[in-house]
């Protein structure tokens, strides 16, 4: 045995191949779209990935076979989107749709549902997060008076003017990331 298979005992070549990405194409709804779209962008996470988590699960994602109707998914309007995913995902895919004749499309459709409870979770952290927004952009404006105020008073040059003033700084460089994160979080508010 060389040093090399030494050093990654458990690694296997079907663990490696199972890692590899492909790329496939779906027949999915826009909503399941944007939903796989909203939760990798918003939540920084791989679409790969994404993939990985909803479909790794085959226990559920046979039960979810068992639940899909045929009928009602061919109902809803759908567009194809190629994604990347690991070659284990697919796989898995292909065989809980052969052993049930549910289309892939369907399995992806239906699983992506299961983002729906986050993203609406998320919708309402994104609420609280632009009220609180509000309340934080209050206590910095309270921080200015009190600057103008110390300004007033002791004269700009004066130490304790300077660190507020630095702490002003600080409070303003806060406040133009928290405006850049709730407008980046707004694409929640379409959903």
């Amino acid at each position: 045995m060389s040093k090399i298979e030494n050093q990654f005992p458990e690694s296997t070549m079907f663990d490696l191949r199972g890692k590899q990405s492909v790329r496939a194409t779906f027949k999915l709804s826009q909503k399941a779209i944007d939903a796989i779209g909203l939760v990798a962008i918003h939540m920084g996470i791989k679409q790969k990935s994404l993939f990985d988590h909803i479909i790794e699960d085959l226990d559920a994602l046979d039960r979810l076979a068992k639940t899909i109707q045929i009928r009602q998914f061919k109902k809803i309007p759908r567009k194809q989107k190629t994604f990347v995913l690991s070659r284990k995902t697919i796989e898995a895919l292909g065989a809980i749709s052969r052993a049930y004749g549910t289309p892939r499309d369907a399995l992806v459709e239906y699983s992506v549902k299961k983002l729906e409870s986050i993203i609406i979770a998320e919708k309402a952290r994104h609420e609280e997060r632009k009220i609180l927004q509000k309340d934080a952009v209050d206590h910095f404006n309270r921080g200015k008076l009190l600057y103008k105020k110390a300004v007033s008073i002791l004269g700009k040059d004066d130490p304790f003017c300077r660190r507020i003033e630095k702490a002003i700084f600080a409070c303003h460089k806060a406040e133009e990331e928290l405006f850049d994160f709730i407008e980046k979080s707004r694409v929640l508010e379409g959903f």
